[in-house]
């Protein structure tokens, strides 16, 4: 199925080409080389080696520490009903994570030269039907790939710093504002951008500390809180039975960890004999870090805002908490220049790791022009990827309501993801029996079955019970509950019916088949086209000479 580059390829006006039937004996041995499952190995790094170990900690940890850790614990609270249970989703979240954590280390040292993380392990793991899972998933990544969420918190934190009224054209301007900031920053200099994580990253690590401190002075009493240690008195009063309650604290709770994997989204970037190992030392390091300090701001939260407050503050804890423990108008600014700093470091960090994404979803040819998005020109960075990961954001920044935003965005994102968690997590386990068949010694970092099982066991959970009605009807939004999990399915089937007339229709209907053309540049980067090739002999060659008329 794998061609050679050839420059007698048909090309017709759709987002594949045609090619001459015979062009596979021209290839001769060299073919070869093509003949590797999803996108080529590059062993020329066109994108450099610049992520040294302490880079890819801030990575995960720019990721990590977005708006999450100052939104998402009255949420959590509000569902779960009691002080102990929502701490102990601070400690349950990290040890799935961890969990998670061992198993992409696994993957990684499968496809140490491979960035991309998800999209690599998919691809590798389900070659049959061809091009299925990886058209799906890339569809879906690509579409849910936006950051209009941290975008708009940024906005709505920076104006509030400055003094500026928060209007909805404010807001939005804001928002596209420091998307385009963050995107031109990773599209012209990946040394930079990562200079940029490191400092951020260093700043957002200083500033979470500053709040596990100030919790700290408030539970000595040397603030004016009264009493401190009002809430943990009774932790577990008012605990929620409700299933469907317990699933959507997990995703929240899950959500402030995510990032914990970015450094596999760049391992072919890691500078290092062992890419996976230090991919795998970064997360553990950044994981730890955050757990400890999300642990710890929580009880911080507790101890300074009483209770139904907290419940019913939406995404406003923090604010609430600066506010209690240094005024209205100090606790204001604080939080304000905090949050907006977070947001705007986990914008570069995310965009740095997405855009590495979908450069190899275009190098498996699963994109139109696959050579401008696997391209490193003229920066040395995925310029392609990173224009199309801002125009979707900017475009989902401009469609967001007001009401039921923060929540129905965080939850429509979570589903398909854990869903494909789901399938990578099996995908583990045939790559392993197919490395065992062909005498390949297992993984140097193969995960434990432990590990395996209980990571497993989160992304179920994860599927199966937000359908579990909650007792108000409408867990947490105003509408329907489960509405995030049916739009993430119809996005899902509609990727698969796209992946049926794609692949399945249009070919059999057309009479060609679809064949890969592998494609080198001078920058050192190789991808795969799709193309089309003809059953027909005579009706390539008319269409071959009417091209070249």
């Amino acid at each position: 199925m794998a061609l050679l580059h050839d420059d007698n390829a048909t090309p017709l006006p759709h987002d594949m080409e045609a090619v001459d039937s015979g062009l596979e004996d021209q290839v001769g041995p060299a073919s070869s080389a093509t003949a590797e499952l999803g996108a080529p190995v590059e062993n020329t790094d066109p994108l450099g080696r610049h992520v040294t170990l302490f880079a890819a900690i801030m990575l995960d940890v720019g990721q990590i520490t977005g708006s999450g850790i100052f939104s998402v614990p009255g949420t959590i609270l509000n569902s779960v009903g009691s002080i102990g249970v929502s701490l102990l989703y601070w400690i349950i979240a990290p040890l799935f994570a961890f969990s998670g954590l061992s198993l992409y280390s696994e993957l990684a040292s499968m496809f140490p030269k491979r960035s991309g993380a998800e999209v690599v392990y998919l691809e590798q793991a389900y070659p049959k039907p061809k091009y299925f899972v990886s058209t799906t998933f890339a569809i879906t990544t690509i579409l849910m790939s936006f950051s209009a969420a941290n975008a708009v918190v940024f906005a709505q934190y920076w104006l509030t710093a400055l003094d500026l009224p928060i209007t909805s054209a404010s807001q939005t301007h804001t928002a596209i504002g420091v998307s385009l900031v963050s995107l031109s920053l990773v599209a012209i200099s990946t040394k930079w951008s990562l200079q940029a994580v490191k400092f951020l990253s260093s700043f957002k690590i200083i500033s979470l500390a500053f709040v596990v401190l100030t919790g700290l002075a408030v539970l000595l009493g040397l603030t004016n809180i009264k009493d401190p240690y009002a809430n943990f008195r009774h932790p577990f009063e008012g605990t929620s039975l409700s299933v469907n309650a317990f699933a959507l604290t997990l995703v929240k709770a899950n959500h402030s960890f995510i990032g914990w994997q970015n450094a596999f989204n760049v391992l072919g970037e890691i500078k290092s004999r062992d890419p996976a190992r230090t991919a795998r030392k970064a997360g553990r390091i950044a994981l730890g870090l955050t757990a400890f300090l999300f642990f710890f701001i929580n009880v911080s939260y507790i101890a300074a805002v009483p209770k139904e407050e907290i419940k019913n503050s939406g995404q406003l804890v923090a604010a609430l908490f600066f506010q209690h423990v240094y005024g209205y108008r100090w606790g204001v600014k604080i939080l304000s220049y905090l949050v907006a700093l977070n947001c705007f470091g986990n914008l570069v960090a995310v965009t740095i790791s997405h855009a590495r994404l979908i450069r190899e979803v275009a190098r498996q040819g699963l994109l139109p022009f696959p050579g401008l998005f696997s391209s490193t020109k003229p920066f040395g960075t995925p310029l392609g990827p990173v224009i199309l990961k801002g125009a979707i954001s900017i475009f989902v920044i401009l469609l967001v309501p007001a009401k039921d935003a923060f929540n129905f965005v965080l939850d429509l994102a979570s589903y398909p993801s854990y869903l494909f968690q789901c399938i990578m997590i099996a995908g583990i386990w045939l790559l392993r029996k197919r490395r065992k068949l062909a005498g390949i010694a297992p993984s140097p970092l193969q995960a434990k079955r432990s590990s395996v099982l209980l990571y497993l066991s989160l992304c179920l959970v994860m599927v199966v019970m937000p359908w579990v009605p909650p007792k108000s009807g409408h867990g947490d939004v105003s509408f329907w509950y489960a509405t995030y999990c049916v739009a993430a399915i119809f996005v899902l089937l509609t990727t698969a019916l796209y992946y049926w007339i794609w692949i399945i229709l249009l070919p059999r209907l057309g009479g060609y088949e679809i064949v890969e053309i592998l494609e080198g540049s001078e920058d050192g980067s190789r991808n795969k086209r799709l193309v089309r090739r003809y059953k027909n002999a005579e009706l390539q060659s008319l269409l071959s000479s009417t091209v070249t008329t």
